[in-house]
């Protein structure tokens, strides 16, 4: 089963682009959820949202549905041992699991999260932290990629993110890794001389594929859905809504696959 969205859903650069003009912000999700059956909340890693907007969200898309969900940044990134934010979090996730819309958690480490002794006992902490939550982990250092870090993931049923991203010093090469019963992949786009250098962060993601770098994926798509049991594949080039047809096109070219 493939999930196909984009990362994010509620960008002002997307009014007049994607969602009609005159379309109130209230009423982008169940536009979006006309045309996709999954999409990343970005914003809960800038800040955890009231339980109640979670429940709105979820009451604005349909059957089948799901969300994948970023983990908040006091997480992943300033990595507070702090069970108390932890539950936090999963206190927002309740209205997307009692509507059976939660497809999993996304931790997104940064790319000083290098692998280390010392990371790799708080990944461990982290994912006891996260209880019984169907998780996805994505590295942006390439230290991770090694046969220890698969295996504990498997042995722990946690995700792996596969990312088409700029191919720059140790940053994570394409991919085609399953590590739980869930495959994941994230087109960040191939800016590569504003990954790095670039005033304002949307700069990074500011990137159209050509048909020829998205099929590239397609054996790997292949390859990672024969093994999950389901598959998420979001676009996260997002400035001026160039994910949606980056998205629009994978979808379009999953009819080619031989399972």
């Amino acid at each position: 089963m493939f999930y196909c969205g984009t990362s994010g859903f509620s960008y002002d650069d997307w009014a007049g682009i994607y969602y009609p003009e005159r379309l109130p912000r209230k009423n982008w999700l169940s536009y979006y959820a006309q045309e996709f059956n999954a999409v990343e909340l970005n914003f809960t890693y800038y800040a955890l949202p009231e339980v109640s907007t979670m429940k709105v969200l979820a009451g604005r898309t349909g059957e089948g549905f799901l969300f994948a969900v970023k983990a908040n940044q006091d997480m992943t990134h300033k990595r507070q041992q702090d069970a108390s934010v932890f539950e936090a979090f999963l206190k927002i996730l309740q209205p997307l699991v009692e509507a059976g819309k939660l497809g999993c958690v996304l931790a997104q480490f940064p790319y000083s999260f290098g692998a280390t002794s010392l990371n790799f006992e708080y990944l461990k902490m982290f994912c006891g932290w996260m209880k019984e939550s169907d998780l996805v982990i994505e590295f942006r250092n390439s230290g991770w990629l090694n046969q220890k870090t698969h295996d504990w993931m498997r042995d722990n049923n946690i995700g792996f993110c596969c990312v088409d991203e700029p191919q720059l010093p140790r940053l994570l090469p394409p991919s085609a890794e399953v590590t739980s019963n869930i495959g994941y992949i994230r087109f960040h786009g191939r800016n590569e001389t504003k990954w790095w250098n670039h005033e304002h962060a949307w700069e990074r993601y500011d990137y159209t594929y050509k048909p020829e770098e998205l099929e590239e994926w397609l054996p790997r798509i292949a390859q990672i859905s024969r093994v999950a049991g389901k598959t998420f594949i979001f676009a996260n080039n997002h400035w001026k809504s160039q994910a949606v047809n980056t998205i629009r096109q994978v979808r379009s070219m999953l009819d080619q696959l031989v399972l």
